[in-house]
C-alpha cells in the first residue's frame, strides 16, 4: 500500500498556498511527516504486559491443568520458552500495530511528542524568517494522528489559538476521507481568508518570502495504513 505522504498532490497544495498568500501577509508552511517518534517505551510495554499476562496463563495452568498434552509447560524451560516468545510478540505487536501503539504511548506522550516535533520543523523550515514574523506552520504527524497550527508572533498578535479549530478539523477530515492533499487544500484556503478576517493584510512591497512546497521529510520511509 501506498504511503499517504506518497500521494500527495505537491503541485495542487503549491498552488493554494500561492492562492492564500495572494490576499494576506501570512506565509503558509504544510509540512507532513510519517511520524514524530519511534516510542520505544511502548514496545518495551507492550512486551511487558505480554509477559506478565503469559505467566498468570501459566501459573494458573500449572495449579488446574492435569492432563499429559502440555507437560513441557511444567519443565523450567517451557516457562521461559514462553515468557520468551510472548515478550517478543508483544514488543513487535507494539512496534507495528499503530493503533496499539498509540494505546500504549498515551495520549499525554503523543501530544508532546507531536508538539515538540511541531516547534523543530519549526525552526528547520525558518517559519520565523520573514519580515513581519508572519509565518504560519500546518504541521501534520501522521501515525500519531495528531495536527498542530503554530503562528509566528505577527500572527499570533491578531489570531487567537482558537481560531485554528476549523482549520485543523479540514486537515482531519481529508486524512479520514483518505485525500490528505484535500484536507490541506481545504486548510490552506481558509488559512487566508482567516487571516485576511484578523486583519494580517498584504503589503504593497509585499514578497513571497517562504517556498510554497508542501515538507515531507521522510518521505516513503513509513507506510500509513495505521
Amino acid at each position: 500500500m501506498n504511503s499517504m505522504i506518497e500521494r500527495l498532490d505537491l503541485d495542487r497544495i503549491q498552488d493554494a498556498v500561492g492562492r492564500a498568500e495572494e490576499r494576506t501577509a501570512g506565509e503558509v508552511v504544510p509540512v507532513v511527516v510519517p511520524r514524530s517518534d519511534d516510542y520505544e517505551e511502548a514496545v518495551w510495554r507492550g512486551a511487558g504486559a505480554a509477559i506478565l499476562l503469559t505467566l498468570l496463563v501459566v501459573l494458573l495452568t500449572l495449579r488446574f491443568y492435569e492432563g499429559w498434552g502440555l507437560g513441557w509447560l511444567f519443565a523450567p524451560w517451557g516457562v521461559a520458552l514462553s515468557v520468551l516468545v510472548a515478550g517478543t510478540v508483544g514488543a513487535l505487536l507494539a512496534r507495528y500495530v499503530y493503533p496499539l501503539q498509540r494505546l500504549l504511548a498515551g495520549s499525554e506522550r503523543l501530544d508532546d511528542t507531536v508538539h515538540r516535533r511541531a516547534l523543530q520543523a519549526f525552526v528547520e523550515e525558518e517559519v520565523f524568517d520573514t519580515r513581519d514574523r508572519t509565518g504560519i506552520l500546518l504541521f501534520v504527524s501522521l501515525r500519531e494522528h495528531r495536527i498542530e497550527v503554530l503562528g509566528d508572533t505577527g500572527i499570533n498578535r491578531q489570531v487567537e489559538p482558537d481560531d485554528w479549530a476549523e482549520v485543523v478539523a479540514r486537515i482531519r477530515r481529508g486524512i479520514q476521507n483518505d485525500n490528505l492533499t484535500e484536507g490541506l487544500v481545504e486548510a490552506i484556503e481558509m488559512c487566508g481568508r482567516l487571516l485576511e478576517e484578523k486583519g494580517v493584510d498584504i503589503r504593497p512591497d509585499d514578497e513571497n518570502e517562504l517556498t510554497d512546497t508542501v515538507r515531507t521529510p521522510g518521505r516513503g520511509t513509513d507506510k500509513e495504513g495505521e
